[in-house]
């Protein structure tokens, strides 16, 4: 894909990926997209950590996150709450994983493998800092039509069989991600009735200090 540009986070970036916010998550609350403001923040913090699709100037797909300890074995927590409100001060350095905190792509570049060259870029920079892996929560956008059937734990526990397909979350099956859990209450959308999945990717290069 000669034409797109993989870059991380400048402040010329900030309106446009506002704008992709509101494109890609059409069934969120308004208060769970992120703002300038937020994006602002997050580049302040740690714009190593916030990945860039370009073509040409135009903002067309972002992966964003930041460094972070995690209890598996107390997995419940609020997108919101756990990100700082979307302005990442929540950022440790030090911490064991890098947090994915959203991944959007532009409805009209869809089908084009961005989502894989973001993922890619996230597992880099998780390479680089000899973290552990990337964990995060998953939205399930074809729950919605499975919902009058199914509870989300059986519609996932079909998602991983490959008894059905979900937009999100077989990606990340195939980007070599795990479902670790599955979250209630985790951000306000309507296609999922606010469930989330817990999703874990262990980087297989991880050195452990000695």
């Amino acid at each position: 894909m000669p034409d797109f540009k993989i870059t991380t986070l400048k402040p010329e970036h900030f309106a446009q990926l506002e704008e992709l916010q509101r494109i890609v998550y059409p069934t969120l609350g308004a208060q769970e997209l992120m703002r300038v403001e937020h994006f602002a923040s997050q580049y302040a913090i740690f714009a190593e950590g916030q990945i860039v699709v370009l073509d040409g100037d135009r903002v067309i797909g972002q992966g964003s996150g930041f460094l972070t300890d995690f209890d598996f074995d107390q997995p419940a927590h609020t997108f919101a709450e756990f990100c700082d409100n979307f302005y990442f001060r929540t950022h440790n350095p030090a911490g064991a994983y890098y947090y994915g905190a959203d991944i959007s792509v532009h409805p009209d570049y869809r089908g084009r493998g961005l989502g894989k060259l973001i993922y890619q870029a996230r597992k880099e920079v998780v390479r680089r800092h000899n973290k552990r892996g990337i964990v995060g929560g998953g939205l399930l956008p074809g729950y919605a039509q499975h919902k009058h059937a199914l509870s989300v734990r059986q519609y996932v526990d079909k998602v991983i069989a490959g008894e059905l397909r979900d937009p999100t979350l077989t990606f990340q099956l195939k980007q070599g991600f795990v479902v670790r859990n599955l979250i209630q209450n985790y951000i306000e959308d309507s296609a999922s009735d606010n469930w989330a999945t817990l999703i874990l990717w262990e980087n297989p290069d991880f050195v452990a200090a000695a």
